[in-house]
């Protein structure tokens, strides 16, 4: 027997409704990750002006849990300052969801994941520009 995971009104309408979608040409950061074990892969793109995030925008490939998991943190992450964003987990993901079924949990990681890597990415090449222009 096959147990379908129940899912929260908000999982179903960010799944449905994803926001944020694409990807952005000339992003300050970007972030990928991938969990080899169920398939899902999430990549992340930010846009950062005076330390904030402008602009997130992600491509998902996976289950409907991921889609909206990477719809919620783009939400989420959206006019923050870069440390403000650095401070979204995973459980902070699932909290805004309304909560995610256990063998979903390993979807809301990968978002907050991605977004970090994107972070860090941009974090890098910001030091690059500082070392060349030190």
């Amino acid at each position: 027997m096959v147990e379908i995971a129940q899912y929260s009104d908000t999982v179903m309408e960010h799944f449905m409704n994803p926001r944020n979608v694409g990807e952005i040409e000339d992003a300050d950061g970007v972030g990928e990750v991938g969990n080899p074990v169920c398939g899902d892969m999430m990549t992340f793109y930010i846009k950062v002006d005076d330390g904030r995030l402008s602009d997130v925008k992600f491509k998902t490939f996976g289950c409907g849990a991921a889609i909206a998991v990477s719809s919620m943190v783009s939400e989420m992450a959206m006019g923050k300052t870069i440390d403000e964003a650095l401070k979204i987990t995973r459980e902070d993901v699932a909290d805004q969801l309304g909560g995610l079924p256990k063998q979903k949990m390993h979807c809301s990681n990968l978002g907050a994941d991605a977004l970090h890597k994107a972070i860090q990415d941009y974090q890098s090449k910001q030091k690059e520009k500082e070392a060349q222009h030190g």
